[in-house]
């Protein structure tokens, strides 16, 4: 709060520097909209939506009434905050359960509750409202239908102030835990070509009829995702650029960053919808500094050596050098690892080798949990929900590991460290403990036994 959150000091630093316009990234204060209104009123561009949209499009129970009125399809549940617990009951008995409780200004999975049964509505009512209200200072909430077996899929959208508006695909963002995602691709290999396009074409509309201006995401649950009986929902919008907008540039070959600053300049788009060109597919992973084996426990601590992939298709973004300091005061996340190929299959085995070349040494990363995801059968075939990561990793975490295929790799990590030990040693530098997994080390076996052995 004292340090990226601090508007006055981010514009005083702004003017110092003689800057004409602000980026404000995808975190701190990126959809702020006292941040936008406060650089606008001080002479300065600001890189992304009017500060009215983001305070239209984040109240969740006014961005469900816009879509609705735009002809986007919303999940049953009203579109008012409940008012007390009266109200509640009377909303979920014509909802049915089970349901969800969120926060009408919330985001990032905060002020959430499932809730299962009548009996439980108390206790969920009473929780998602405090979490909501210290979270966003709001503990306003709404009801809406729990979909159980959904895929989350999100439209990048952009439009300028000449009333043009694009969108640039979807993006498959269902690999998440407790609503935070872990890994991103496009395009997404679950939906239909016609599903695909009813959610583009509901993306423009809505992003159309709020007067949007710059890059957005409109993101949908898809219910019944590759059958018969598709179906999709409006579930928010994101009014900044995405952690995942790699993955869009890398299929299209736009740059969302540039689009954003002509934009704010008040050029037209760049292109038109026709000219769009959709090429390969791209994966994201996000590296956070968390220990999958202890329940995502956050781990801090100095960076002692940091070794980043490089090849074709690969990209690199990462916030991190070694002999930094991981901190608890900011987001685990320390960086992104994106991978484009000509087809699903190839992005995915470029991933798989950019994560076997990553080496972080310090703190605990979730590099080795993305390795055995993107190994498994669920992710080869796309059988994954919203709900399959957590009880993935759960049965990861407590499995035994297979002794005979873990041996060449033991003796290929022992050779590694005792070099790197020795020449610590010799350098005067402080030892270097290997702080793998049994199944990180397993994900790791054509990197490291291949090449030492």
């Amino acid at each position: 709060t004292e340090s990226y959150l601090r508007i006055d000091r981010v514009l005083e630093a702004a003017r110092r520097a003689g800057a004409d316009a602000i980026h404000p990234g995808y975190g701190f204060l990126a959809e702020n909209a006292a941040f936008a209104d406060a650089c606008r009123e001080a002479g300065l561009r600001f890189c992304g939506p009017s500060g009215d949209a983001m305070r239209l499009m984040g109240d969740k129970v006014a961005a469900r009434r816009e879509a609705s009125a735009a002809g986007v399809p919303i999940a049953a549940g009203g579109l008012e905050p409940v008012r007390d617990l009266d109200d509640l009951r009377s909303r979920a008995e014509r909802t049915g359960f089970p349901l969800l409780l969120k926060a009408a200004a919330g985001g990032g999975g905060k002020g959430i509750r499932v809730v299962q049964r009548p009996d439980e509505l108390e206790q969920a009512f009473a929780r998602a409202s405090g979490e909501a209200r210290a979270a966003f200072g709001d503990g306003a909430v709404y009801v809406e239908r729990f979909i159980p077996s959904a895929r989350h899929v999100e439209v990048q959208v952009l439009a300028d102030a000449h009333g043009n508006v694009i969108h640039l695909g979807e993006r498959e963002c269902s690999l998440q835990r407790r609503n935070q995602k872990l890994v991103e691709e496009s395009p997404s290999p679950s939906i239909s070509a016609a599903l695909r396009e009813r959610l583009c074409d509901a993306a423009v509309a809505l992003t159309r009829r709020i007067g949007y201006e710059s890059a957005g995401t409109i993101e949908f649950l898809v219910e019944g995702a590759g059958s018969d009986d598709e179906r999709f929902y409006f579930m928010e919008m994101n009014t900044r650029l995405q952690v995942e907008h790699p993955v869009t540039e890398m299929v299209t070959g736009v740059d969302l960053v540039r689009e954003q600053i002509r934009i704010a300049s008040g050029a037209t788009l760049g292109l038109r919808q026709d000219e769009v060109r959709f090429r390969g597919a791209a994966i994201e992973t996000r590296i956070y500094a968390e220990d999958p084996a202890h329940g995502f426990r956050p781990s801090v601590g100095r960076v002692r050596t940091l070794e980043l992939p490089a090849g074709p298709g690969t990209r690199v973004d990462f916030g991190l050098a070694a002999g930094d300091e991981v901190s608890p005061y900011y987001d685990p996340m320390v960086g992104k690892l994106i991978a484009w190929g000509a087809d699903r299959a190839e992005a995915t085995e470029r991933m798989l080798r950019a994560l076997g070349e990553l080496r972080i040494v310090g703190v605990e990363t979730t590099a080795g949990l993305l390795t055995a995801l993107l190994r498994s059968d669920a992710f080869r075939t796309a059988a994954f929900d919203t709900r399959f990561l957590e009880p993935f990793t759960e049965r990861l975490v407590h499995t035994p590991p297979d002794r005979d295929a873990l041996r060449p790799v033991a003796i290929a990590a022992a050779i590694r460290a005792a070099t790197r030990e020795a020449n610590r040693s010799r350098d005067g530098a402080e030892p270097c403990r290997d702080a793998l997994r049994p199944w990180a080390r397993l994900a790791r076996l054509q990197q490291i036994g291949a090449s030492a052995l």
